[in-house]
């Protein structure tokens, strides 16, 4: 659903993205990460038909973006980062402008528009002006505008910016449905730790180029470190976190021991059967232990070592 081939992105003397291929199948949700600058949003713009690369190609749905421009265009849903919006419209006003503007029959507008604003729970607001909206509203209702015409491609850039904790569930949940659809959603984000929640790959970007690309446990497990593992210790008692760090810090394999509320966290070199020996040790000397086990690396754990990699 989305291909690229040696994309190349020029900007005078800068190389924003540097021969970036790239395949992402349907229903999958591709979380693309990185530092400002890394190229993402110019990654994103090409796949858009909005922003024509150097060099190298770029498929959506089957349709080239330089070649088969409207096609391609249709089957794009593009949401960018801090879109705006005309607030002297009325949100249905402004949903419906755009539903004409994909060539929505004006029989099933009204119908697409409540649907729409129903996804991205602002029904309430149907009737609101669009300048009145708090940025969180207004990133969501962009969202609803992008889903109009039912695309089968989603490039969302930012999505989850302003939005707070509760709308971000939502967001999570509609991106989770629409994948169960068979739409392919390449999103764009900042907020690390709720990629791992819904996305079914990752691509890391650093410098313009795709460092990292593939499902997302599978890449978390081959940059995980080979010789040491994390894991997460959760006690009970007020003093039952310090007495198992003192502990941790003098068994045999472990290191860089930290304490965070109820709970340690270390690494530790060794098998499973290395875990089950330290399980039995912190257990015959009291330790009060509520949990214990591997601790699952983040997609945040991985952008730290993917970067100090690329720097060194």
């Amino acid at each position: 659903m989305i291909e690229t081939r040696d994309i190349r992105v020029d900007y005078d003397d800068v190389i924003a993205v540097r021969d970036l291929s790239l395949t992402i199948g349907p229903g999958e949700i591709c979380g693309l990460i990185g530092p400002n600058g890394a190229g993402k949003t110019s990654l994103i713009r090409v796949l858009a038909t909005l922003h024509r690369p150097t060099y190298g190609t770029a498929r959506i749905a089957g349709f080239d973006t330089l070649e088969d421009v409207a096609d391609a265009r249709r089957a794009i849903g593009y949401m960018p980062d801090l879109a705006p919006v005309y607030g002297e419209l009325r949100c249905r006003e402004f949903l419906d402008l755009f539903a004409a503007a994909y060539h929505l029959p004006r029989r099933t507008r009204r119908t697409r528009v409540a649907e729409v604003l129903e996804r991205v729970s602002l029904t309430s607001k149907r009737d609101a002006l669009a300048r009145t909206l708090s940025r969180g509203m207004t990133q969501r209702l962009v969202l609803a505008k992008t889903l109009l015409h039912e695309p089968r491609v989603l490039l969302l850039d930012e999505p989850a910016s302003g939005l707070d904790p509760i709308a971000r569930i939502s967001l999570r949940t509609l991106l989770r449905d629409l994948s169960a659809e068979g739409r392919t959603v390449l999103i764009s984000s900042h907020i690390l730790n709720e990629l791992s929640e819904f996305c079914t790959s990752i691509g890391i970007m650093e410098r313009g180029r795709l460092v990292v690309h593939g499902d997302i446990d599978a890449v978390i497990a081959q940059h995980a470190d080979a010789h040491a593992r994390r894991f997460e210790l959760r006690v009970s008692g007020a003093s039952g976190p310090e007495s198992a760090a003192a502990l941790l810090r003098t068994a045999p394999g472990v290191s860089d021991v930290t304490v965070n509320g109820t709970s340690c966290s270390f690494d530790l070199a060794g098998d499973d059967a290395a875990a089950a020996h330290l399980l039995g040790d912190l257990v015959r000397a009291g330790v009060p232990v509520a949990a214990f086990g591997p601790h699952r690396r983040g997609v945040e754990d991985l952008l730290l070592r993917v970067g100090t990699m690329e720097a060194s």
